[in-house]
């Protein structure tokens, strides 16, 4: 049994959260989200506090039904408290752009990596994301929404992953890349 999707979310003060056709409006200094409320779990709005049951009973003929649901619950909860803290404060993730040549620049709402391919790569920055560009190589991205921000940051990682061999391309800030020895090192030990 989920021990985690039981506990209660604390309400700050500045955030109005609502229940209304199962979906969660969570409205703070930063912005308006909400979040669907999945099958089987009710969210209970009670001085201050979020409190997400489960609604299938816990006896031995649901109990495959119940442990999914039991999941989804903490998921619930998570999410829920992940958009609370987003409309109090901005979350953050940052991109380092390694690679000759390669730079980063916003126009407009887009932002325009130069990676080394043969054309410049043009990317839609959503509207709940606000980006600052350091030294042409390094993104800031900020955003109400953790969610959004991951996928959005994720998206962008991919349009040049990482390579193992001289370090090039689009990485987290921190993010560890292990190197590989190339051939001509390979054959030059033997």
């Amino acid at each position: 049994m989920g021990r985690l999707g039981k506990k209660s979310i604390e309400i700050p003060d500045g955030v109005n959260v609502s229940v209304s056709d199962r979906m969660v409006l969570i409205e703070g200094p930063r912005g308006k989200l909400q979040q669907e409320i999945f099958e089987n779990l009710e969210v209970v709005v009670d001085d201050k506090k979020i409190y997400v049951n489960n609604k299938v009973p816990q006896i031995p003929k649901f109990r495959r039904l119940f442990r999914k649901v039991d999941a989804l619950q903490g998921l619930l909860r998570t999410l829920i408290k992940n958009k609370i803290e987003g409309v109090t404060k901005d979350f953050e993730k940052v991109l380092e752009v390694h690679g000759t040549g390669f730079k980063a620049e916003l126009k407009g709402k887009k932002l325009v990596l130069t990676l080394g391919f043969n054309h410049p790569v043009e990317v839609d920055i959503p509207d709940l994301v606000k980006i600052q560009i350091e030294k042409n190589t390094i993104i800031t991205l900020r955003s109400c929404d953790k969610e959004l921000l991951g996928n959005f940051a994720a998206m962008i990682r991919d349009i040049y992953p990482p390579e193992p061999y001289k370090g090039k391309g689009i990485r987290y800030a921190g993010e560890y890349v292990r190197h590989k020895v190339g051939k001509a090192a390979v054959g030059a030990q033997k």
